[in-house]
């Protein structure tokens, strides 16, 4: 047999092809399958501006050498740390010591953390089309790294995308994360990009995508807007008085929607070239030309269809197409809805500072300033720079994170398990508790937003924003938690007092505006709408989006932080904290299901709302002695107990609403899970022990723990990472056992 020499070089399909030198000099050429470009993962360097959060690639040695790669970027990509090998805990709060010991190592200069916040699949195409279409330039190392983290986020059987990580694969995912390959230069021939088209032709083609899917295809111009359902931009000159009016909408369905519209009335469509008209091919189950797009208006896989249109939405969608667009819809009227429209996105623009509330919404908002001022206009121009604090970078390649970060979040987070596990006594974690205070005080806002009834904004004086000030979309729970953590932390010796008692009332002001009459409390503001407007929900893909809702978590951060600033300040409007948190009870009370479980919609699912709910419960005495529904909320949470101690939730739960279980318990429910237990007060110290010794045995000897499910989720049929989490909720719920339960040695 003759001896072979093999190299690989890249051919122009992407693949990989070895030249099979003989020795007698003859070669043959093989493809042996795909080979993917990588950037240097050592050059890639994170930086945090007062909790702006953005990625560079070092292009040069000499850049490399002025900025060395730090253990927080080291951590993030997932390259070895060589953290110390901790002593070996033998009772929960060495552990827990163990774990700030590991996460204190994270924490970036202003006083924050940060994390990958993906999951979604729907974020990246959005944007890379809104680039695309913008003519926005894609820097290689960005366009490179894209490409790997779809490919290596690709279902591993069928070769298509989901609507997040852990889904199967669906129309929207695949159709769009497709076009995302190809516009950043992956090639048709490649064998994973066959694979994954021939799962989208299995499913149908594009044209059973859902409306935001047809609606990106359509602005790049390869589906034909009569395929769109419409979405007028004359709805935002309704009257504030009519019930389906946008200012009732739930804030993210409104941004979507306000510069959806306008680029929809627009029609705007990227002229045709050679790669869009190879991907109105690609696409597509029949040849474009022979396609009826308007007749596919309603079309959709039943793996997308999560929320069927109701036939009240159909029968307003064929009204619009069939007699208001062709005979009642005047010039006149077109040119004030989209002139009131782009002022409403201008208003966005300005109270942000072009970051936008999302990355769906953002990428819209610079092609609705593209379209008006034109590609070299200050907006576009600013919105192309705001844009790179949606990417994250990892191992695996860059994703775009689904806001611009977790940063106030998983910061007021932090600083309570420290506290409640008894750390932030302890000298040794004063420096970095102290900045994480600074972080909160500079990130508070502290004023209202500038034509706040025109743009329908809610209060925010003296709130806290998911993750920065500049985003200044104040949340209830949000701004609890943020609360909570500054005034646990500045009550201890040792600690500033930075946020004056003023601030404070500030930001209590502003959760009492936002209780609803039911009692429970929502996300960014009040519910404003019926839940009627559901039967308008056109996204396809989402459950419950047209409103705000109560939620449980909600209700008991603000519950929680109200009672916390009562025992330090009994007199500031202490009549209508008293009735506020009368009627958050009642709401956490009424929430509660037979089976005795809450059910959870920002994190999975009845195991991450039933900690919040007993915890609510427990602030105002209600216990395991003494209140029967306390008992049901234990006894539902002991009921789910897996074998070896832990817990494990599916994300499942949050789509069927119904409890389903994972097929392996995971760390961060199982502290959610014993943290409840305990904050009732639950007498089964054997069964919280179990938890506790599972979560002490997954514990790696640098304190940290390996990532398992993921965690969290929105709109019932999405799911989103938090991967902070597996350092936070242990910590607390290793300190909290370890002060219960005189910290005793767990073998």
């Amino acid at each position: 047999m003759a001896r072979l020499k093999q190299k690989v070089v890249p051919s122009t399909n992407g693949h990989a092809v070895a030249e099979k030198q003989q020795l007698n000099g003859s070669v043959q050429q093989v493809d042996t399958g795909p080979v993917d470009l990588r950037t240097d993962i050592n050059r890639w360097r994170l930086i945090d501006e007062r909790g702006r959060q953005t990625w560079h690639y070092m292009e040069s040695d000499e850049e490399v050498q002025k900025w060395p790669q730090s253990i927080v970027d080291r951590h993030h990509l997932g390259l070895p740390l060589a953290l110390p090998t901790l002593p070996k805990p033998k009772t929960p709060l060495d552990s827990a010591h163990n774990a700030l010991s590991c996460f204190s190592h994270f924490q970036l200069p202003p006083g924050n953390w940060a994390c990958e916040y993906g999951g979604p699949m729907f974020l990246l195409p959005g944007l890379v089309v809104a680039w695309y279409v913008t003519e926005t330039p894609i820097p290689e190392p960005v366009s490179i790294e894209i490409r790997n983290y779809l490919f290596a986020r690709q279902h591993p059987e069928d070769g298509g995308w989901g609507l997040h990580i852990e889904g199967e694969s669906t129309v929207f995912g695949t159709a769009m994360n497709y076009v995302v390959q190809r516009l950043l230069g992956a090639s048709e021939e490649d064998k994973r990009m066959v694979k994954a088209r021939n799962t989208l032709h299995k499913l149908g083609g594009a044209t059973n995508g859902p409306h935001w899917a047809k609606f990106w295809l359509s602005v790049l111009g390869v589906m034909e807007w009569s395929a769109v359902n419409p979405v007028p931009p004359e709805l935002w000159l309704l009257p504030d008085w009519v019930p389906i009016a946008p200012w009732r909408w739930w804030i993210h369905i409104r941004a979507v929607f306000l510069p959806m519209s306008y680029i929809a009335s627009r029609k705007f469509s990227y002229p045709l070239n050679n790669l869009t008209h190879q991907l109105r091919e690609e696409l597509y189950t029949q040849p474009y030309s022979s396609i009826n797009f308007e007749g596919h208006r309603n079309s959709i896989s039943p793996r997308d269809n999560y929320h069927p249109k109701t036939f009240i939405l159909n029968t307003i969608n064929w009204a619009l197409v069939n007699i208001w667009y062709p005979y009642l819809r005047t010039d006149n009227l077109v040119q004030r809805a989209e002139a009131w429209t782009y002022r409403l996105t201008e208003h966005e623009n300005e109270n942000t500072d072009y970051a936008s509330v999302a990355p769906v919404s953002g990428p819209m908002n610079m092609l609705c300033a593209y379209l008006h001022d034109g590609p070299d206009s200050y907006a576009v121009k600013r919105h192309r720079e705001r844009m790179y604090e949606f990417l994250w970078m990892k191992n695996e390649g860059m994703l775009v994170n689904g806001t611009n970060g977790v940063q106030t979040w998983d910061t007021s987070f932090l600083i309570q398990a420290a506290v409640e596990a008894g750390l932030a006594e302890d000298p040794k974690w004063r420096p970095v508790l102290t900045k994480a205070l600074e972080f909160l005080d500079d990130q508070q806002i502290r004023e209202n937003v500038k034509d706040q009834e025109i743009c329908y904004r809610q209060q925010r004086k003296g709130a806290w924003a998911f993750s920065t000030r500049e985003q200044g979309y104040t949340v209830s729970d949000c701004t609890s938690e943020a609360l909570k953590a500054t005034i646990m932390l500045q009550r201890l010796p040792g600690y500033p007092k930075l946020v004056s008692d003023e601030r404070i009332q500030d930001s209590i002001d502003t959760l009492l505006t936002m209780q609803n009459p039911s009692g429970g409390f929502a996300s960014y503001e009040p519910i404003r709408g019926s839940e009627y407007l559901e039967y308008l929900n056109a996204a396809e893909v989402f459950g419950r989006i047209m409103i705000e809702y109560d939620y449980p978590e909600c209700t008991t951060a603000v519950l929680t932080a109200l009672s916390l600033f009562q025992i330090h300040n009994p007199k500031y409007r202490a009549d209508d904290i008293s009735k506020v948190k009368a009627g958050a009870l009642k709401y956490i009370r009424n929430a509660q299901r037979p089976d005795g479980s809450w059910y959870g919609s920002w994190g999975i699912c009845f195991t991450y709302a039933g900690m919040f709910a007993l915890e609510s419960l427990a602030s105002v005495h209600e216990v395991y002695n003494n209140s029967a529904r306390v008992r049901k909320g234990c006894e539902f949470l002991v009921s789910k107990q897996m074998p070896d101690g832990g817990w494990g939730e599916s994300y499942r739960s949050c789509e069927t609403g119904v409890y389903t279980p994972h097929e392996q318990s995971q760390v961060v429910q199982t502290c959610w899970a014993v943290l409840g237990l305990m904050e009732a007060e639950y007498p089964g110290r054997e069964v919280i022990e179990r938890g506790i010794k599972l979560v002490m045995g997954r514990q790696r000897a640098d304190g940290g723990w390996d990532q398992e499910a993921i965690e969290g989720v929105f709109n019932r049929s999405c799911m989103i990472s938090y991967p902070n989490y597996k350092y936070i909720f242990p910590m607390k719920a290793l300190g909290m056992y370890g002060k219960k339960f005189g910290n005793p040695v767990i073998a």
